[in-house]
Order: C-alpha cells, then sequence, then structure tokens
C-alpha cells in the first residue's frame, strides 16, 4: 500500500503521483496546515483558492472510488505542519511508501527529501510533468547555450510542441510579435464582462474559516470569483478565448482604472493549482487561430507567455536556487513602504493597483512589472521585501514562478540574468499606457518640483546611480543620452528630492498601521 502526498498546488487528476494509484490498496493525503499558510501572510482570497479547490478536488478523488485522508485546517489533532502531519498518517496507514510529485517550492523540496530517513520508509519523488521541460532538461539546455535569453528557449519549446509551426519554420514567418502588441486603449474604452464564479457551499464554508482564522491577512473576500474546480476552470479558460483573446495582443500591456481584468486570460491562479495544464491552455488558444477566430499576434503573445516565459522562469528557479535568490546586484536595502498595503498614496497609479490587488488578489502583468514592480526598483526597495509582498498578495504567485519574476523582472537583483535591462520607466511610460496620470495629486510632466511625479525624479536618480553599471548598455543609451544633455543643477535637484522622498518614505508616519500584518 501507498501513501500518495498531493498538496495544495498539484490538483490535477493526472498529476505523476497518481500516476498507477490503486483504488483498492492505495490511500491519498491531502491537509491544510496553518504553517502553510502564514510563512507569509497570504491574501484571504488565494487561502480560500486553494482550500476550496482542495476539498472539491477530494471529492472528485472520492467519486472515482479512490479512499483519500483529508486533514481540515481547524481539526482538534491537526498539528498544522507538512512533515508532523505526514508522520501521523503514515502512523495510521503504515505505508510501504510515500509518493509525491515534485514541489513548486526549494523549501519544500528540503523537507521531502528529508521524509525518507525521518520516517524510515521509502519517498518516491516524481517528475512534474504538467510541465514541458524539467529542471535536468532546463539544465542540459543550458549547457547548451539555449537559455542565456527567454525568448530562444521559448522558440526551443515551439519547435518541441509544434504549436504554431508550419514544419521547422514558425507560422507567419515570424517568432515572436511583441512589436505589435503594445497599444493603448482608446479613451472611455469598455472592456468586456469576465466570467466569474459564485462561492458554492464548499467555498462559503472556506471563507467563513479563512475570516476567522487569518483576520488580519491582507485582502478583502468581497469580490472572490475564483474557479475552484476543473469545471469551472474550464469555463473560465473558455471564457477567455471566446470574448478576450482576439483582443489580448494589441492592449495587453495597457492599463486602465477601474478596470481590473481588461483582456488577460485570468487563468493563472487555476493553473497554478493544477486545475488546469500549461499544454492544453496553450494548444486550445493555438485553435482560436486555425479556426480564424484570434488574430496570430494576440494568440502567439498569449503562447509565449504560456510555454515560454512560465517555463523559463521555472527552470531558472530549479537550476539557479538556492543562490539565485541571495544576489542583490544593486545592493537595493530599503524597506517596503506601507502604502502597497493600504494604497494610502496620491500617486494614483499605485493607489489604484493596491486596490485591485487588495478586492482581487490580482494586477495583470504590467501592473506588477512597470508600476508596483518599477516604483520598488526605482525606491530601491530590497528584493526580499518586495518578493514576499508579491508571494503574499496575488493568487497565482508560488514561489518558482513568483520569485524569478520578480528578483529578476522587477528588482533585478540577479545582475541580468532574466532580462538585459532593468525595467525602469519615468512617469511618461505610464501616461502613455494608462488613464492612471489623469486626476492624478502629481504632475507627471514634472521632473522636479514641488508637485512632481515621484516616478519622475526617482526613475532620472536610478540613472544617475547606477550610470557606471547600466551607462553603456546599448538598450539604455537614449536615456543615458538625455540625462548627459541635462545641467548640473537639474541632476543636483533630480538627487536631492529623490534622496528627500526616500527618506521621508521611511520615516515612522510611512510604516504600515498596526492593523496591517507584514509577511515576514
Amino acid at each position: 500500500m501507498r501513501l500518495v502526498f498531493i498538496l495544495g498546488d498539484q490538483l490535477t487528476r493526472g498529476i505523476s503521483s497518481l500516476d498507477g494509484i490503486d483504488p483498492a490498496r492505495d490511500v491519498v493525503l491531502m491537509v491544510e496546515v496553518a504553517a502553510e499558510a502564514t510563512y507569509v501572510r497570504h491574501h484571504k482570497q488565494k487561502l480560500v483558492l486553494i482550500l476550496s479547490a482542495m476539498r472539491h478536488f477530494a471529492e472528485e478523488l472520492r467519486a472515482e472510488g479512490i479512499r483519500v485522508d483529508y486533514v481540515r485546517l481547524d481539526a482538534p489533532e491537526n498539528r498544522q505542519d507538512f512533515c508532523a502531519e505526514l508522520a501521523r498518517a503514515v502512523a495510521r496507514h503504515l505505508p510501504e511508501a510515500v509518493v509525491v510529485t515534485h514541489p513548486g517550492e526549494w523549501r519544500v523540496l528540503q523537507l521531502m527529501q528529508g521524509w525518507s530517513e525521518a520516517l524510515g520508509l521509502p519517498v518516491e519523488i516524481r517528475d512534474d510533468d504538467r510541465f514541458l521541460c524539467q529542471p535536468a532538461e532546463f539544465a542540459r539546455l543550458t549547457t547548451a547555450g539555449k537559455t542565456g535569453r527567454m525568448e530562444y528557449f521559448y522558440r526551443e519549446m515551439r519547435r518541441r510542441t509544434g504549436l504554431l509551426m508550419e514544419g521547422a519554420k514558425p507560422v507567419g514567418g515570424k517568432w515572436n510579435y511583441d512589436a505589435e502588441n503594445r497599444k493603448a486603449l482608446p479613451r472611455g474604452h469598455r472592456a468586456p464582462k469576465r466570467k466569474r464564479f459564485a462561492p458554492d457551499a464548499v467555498t462559503a464554508e472556506v471563507m467563513t474559516l479563512v475570516e476567522t482564522r487569518f483576520a488580519d491577512h491582507f485582502g478583502t473576500l468581497d469580490q472572490f470569483g475564483w474557479p475552484v474546480t476543473r469545471t469551472e476552470a474550464l469555463l473560465a479558460l473558455d471564457d477567455f478565448l471566446r470574448v478576450a483573446l482576439p483582443s489580448f495582443g494589441d492592449w495587453q500591456d495597457a492599463m486602465q482604472a477601474g478596470e481590473d481584468f481588461l483582456y488577460h486570460s485570468l487563468i493563472a491562479p487555476a493553473l497554478n493549482i493544477g486545475l488546469l495544464t500549461a499544454l492544453e491552455v496553450a494548444a486550445a488558444a493555438e485553435r482560436e487561430y486555425l479556426e480564424g477566430r484570434a488574430p496570430l499576434n494576440a494568440v502567439e503573445g498569449f503562447i509565449r507567455q504560456v510555454i515560454g516565459w512560465r517555463e523559463f522562469v521555472r527552470g531558472i528557479y530549479w537550476t539557479e536556487m538556492p543562490g539565485y535568490a541571495q544576489t542583490n546586484a544593486l545592493n537595493a536595502t530599503r524597506p517596503l513602504p506601507s502604502f502597497y498595503w493600504t494604497g494610502d498614496t496620491r500617486m494614483r497609479c499605485i493607489a489604484e493597483v493596491v486596490r485591485g490587488t487588495r478586492e482581487n488578489a490580482y494586477a495583470h502583468h504590467i501592473q506588477r512589472l512597470m508600476v508596483t514592480g518599477n516604483f520598488a526598483l526605482l525606491a530601491g526597495i530590497a528584493p526580499a521585501e518586495i518578493e514576499a509582498w508579491y508571494l503574499a498578495v496575488y493568487a497565482d504567485a508560488f514561489e518558482w514562478v513568483e520569485l524569478p519574476n520578480v528578483h529578476g523582472m522587477v528588482a533585478h537583483a540577479d545582475g541580468g540574468r532574466l532580462g538585459s535591462k532593468p525595467y525602469a520607466a519615468a512617469a511618461a511610460y505610464i501616461g502613455r499606457m494608462s488613464d492612471y496620470c489623469r486626476g492624478c495629486g502629481y504632475d507627471a510632466k514634472a521632473r522636479t518640483g514641488r508637485n512632481a511625479c515621484p516616478m519622475n525624479f526617482l526613475y532620472w536618480n536610478f540613472l544617475i546611480t547606477h550610470q557606471a553599471r547600466f551607462g553603456k548598455n546599448p538598450r539604455m543609451a537614449l536615456p543615458y543620452k538625455a540625462l548627459a544633455a541635462m545641467g548640473k543643477g537639474e541632476r543636483a535637484a533630480i538627487t536631492a528630492e529623490a534622496e528627500a522622498f526616500l527618506a521621508k518614505m521611511k520615516t515612522p508616519e510611512a510604516e504600515p498601521p498596526a492593523q496591517i500584518s507584514m509577511p515576514w
């Protein structure tokens, strides 16, 4: 008899640990433990999503006749820890072996690798074959020089899967249509209404539990509408393909106040906990192009995110951890300001993204990279602090995907492993891609002065501070040419205003209010 231990982000019927399960003998173990809910203080919606999806998945397995040993969070005997609960289950069932699928976090893998000795029986850790490229294969591709930049890795994944390929060549003659995907929304544009899912009885019960046990965690549950079953996840995917994918390419970088979802897929939470798989999602998008319902630039851009970037950052995580997380190339050390939790700032762009994050446990990739991420980069926020925030507040955030994206793309803390230049921008970019600057408390056009947007003087101060590192980077030639044209007086004023702003950001009145729990 084998004990199959399923984690909360492994809710896929075809997952490797369930391969060959014998319903007559084997037992599936699933546990809800406080340690996993609080090692960072996850958004309430994230907790509801995972716990509800786990409970639904357990019932689906039981409906197949599979025995499931399910330990609820509020069970009196629950020891609230993976290792302790596994040990209790081993004592209950006396299995000959434990079977698990490779986890999504380095910390958990270290636990798993110690289980065999601690339990005194074999523990089989199987590859997570929901991903297209396993860590060992990524390492071989690295040796072959195919993972230096995501673009080359992505092309390899296209060749291997055959997605959007005509023989050995990409459909349409180009691998990448990103240049066509940077349009701003027209003024007054109204995005389509997106499909959301009303909580059923299981989810409602979990919501009560979370509000009771984790009342001090960030976020609200009022707008909860994430899919918690595979059936709902497939409906969410279908909604994206029908109403949003055709326009996703054009407007995937756009932002608009009050429009939290726009044309984005909204399937990352379901994908990352296993209700959907990457290959089925990418194939469904390809089918929309082949059958004439979505343009190539939209479909290619979406598939690149799923089989390119998502697989690439996982490969970086598993081949370069744990040392990767310790790098801090820009020597960023400032604490995270309180407005990342409260939204209490005159910068309308950040206030709007934090509002959406609090209400939905979601923000799309440009909001994460070019608003909250951009500010963190320009302000020199310590990588560990901004990483802990992203991991806590987003429903789709698991360390294998969150850490490389934030450490490499947001903070440039890896010195350029993921991106050849930092994703730094002044207010002009935000003004061009959104309506956030209209009605903002700051002047988006002013570099300095009493009402200048902090994104502006922080941006130019960032360039000044790091000129030795980035001054000769060809991708940053234009901003450094503009910086060189500034007089000494303006440069000095920029530096002075940036230093004054950052110093004030660290004063006691900038600290989070007592009711906001920090996740570190």
